[in-house]
């Protein structure tokens, strides 16, 4: 009998992270505390969001009003990668960066975690920016995927290929 297996990846979702960017620039533009300040919030590029205001207090609040956004979209925060907010002329300027794949020195903690405290027999393998993690039992793929779940690793995981 074959192994069974299945990838895990840390993957964005684009359509949902530009759907809470435009619910974000709507919310700025109606609420009352974000009136005169000159708060926006746009994509600055591929993978990063700019976000402007008068102040650090509204370019910090801005931000949060995007995070919740997030959050209602069924994202995980952990996407995100939120710069201070600098001086930039008058106005104050924060970079958020997405974070998507796993990197090597998390592909390696994740296989390393799966190795010790997984069950017996499970092996995973690093394949560029993803793991794949095969295993004879079905039982055993299922325990992995709940070690990992239960785990407060720094990246969004999400488990995909599933045979």
């Amino acid at each position: 009998m074959a192994d069974s297996s299945f990838d895990i990846v840390s993957k964005i979702d684009r359509q949902e992270v530009d759907n809470a960017l435009n619910q974000t620039v709507k919310e700025i533009g109606h609420r009352f505390d974000f009136k005169g300040t000159g708060a926006s919030i746009a994509w600055s590029g591929q993978d990063n969001i700019e976000i402007k205001a008068n102040s650090e207090e509204r370019a910090n609040a801005a931000l949060d009003v995007f995070k919740e956004k997030v959050v209602k979209r069924n994202l995980s925060l952990k996407i995100l990668d939120a710069g201070e907010p600098k001086l930039s002329g008058k106005e104050y300027r924060m970079l958020v960066s997405l974070k998507e794949g796993i990197d090597q020195e998390n592909a390696k903690k994740i296989s390393k975690l799966i190795r010790d405290e997984g069950p017996k027999g499970v092996k995973a393998q690093i394949q560029g920016e993803e793991l794949r993690v095969s295993s004879k039992k079905k039982d055993d793929l299922q325990d992995v995927i709940s070690l990992l779940k239960g785990k407060d690793l720094d990246i969004a995981l999400q488990f995909v290929n599933y045979r």
